[in-house]
């Protein structure tokens, strides 16, 4: 299940990776004339965004903004799309604790996925593309949900013996599909 990168796919909701209160450093305009920025990570698809900041708001990092259609009361408009280099140093340390928190806030539909996870070539499976899942691992995957359904990341972790926090996998994954457009696979991250 390949996933493209498409453009007409939309955020409903995205999290602060940094306020930047006077826009971008390298912004030569006066102070005045410049406007805050936020840059931000996509809540469904991890899309990174900047977002264009209502004079006044108030902006937390790591907190949740509406980014859809409709009245906002954070973001006056979403500026563009990001590539992960664009992203300032702050940002990208927040990085992976912002997508490991959508993760668990996410569980059932990140379980699902052990559960639902294909093959997606004769040699290769979806399993095997989240960081440290080799084919033994793979197998006893596999195996395991054939006997029940996983319930949540805790019941993953009891049941398959040698995986331990299978959230911080699943993140992982999205975390090199946001740094490395040229992937081949990409199952989260649009």
């Amino acid at each position: 299940m390949p996933m493209t990168h498409t453009t007409d796919i939309k955020e409903e909701y995205a999290y602060i990776l940094d306020f930047l209160p006077t826009g971008h450093a390298e912004d030569t305009r006066p102070i005045h004339l410049r406007k805050p920025l936020a840059q931000a990570l996509g809540a469904e698809h991890f899309i990174l965004l900047e977002l264009s900041v209502k004079e006044g708001a108030r902006v937390e990092i790591e907190s949740k903004v509406f980014v859809g259609k409709g009245e906002r009361d954070i973001v006056k408009h979403v500026e563009k799309r990001l590539k992960y280099d664009e992203l300032t140093p702050s940002a990208k340390v927040e990085l992976p604790y912002i997508i490991e928190k959508i993760v668990r806030e996410n569980e059932a539909k990140y379980v699902e996925f052990f559960n639902t996870a294909q093959p997606i070539t004769t040699r290769l499976h979806m399993l095997e593309l989240l960081p440290g899942i080799g084919k033994k691992m793979m197998w006893a995957i596999i195996d395991e949900r054939k006997k029940g359904k996983f319930r949540s990341f805790a019941e993953i972790e009891a049941r398959i013996k040698g995986l331990h926090h299978p959230e911080k996998l699943i993140a992982k994954r999205i975390e090199q599909e946001i740094q490395d457009e040229q992937l081949k696979y990409r199952m989260f991250a649009r």
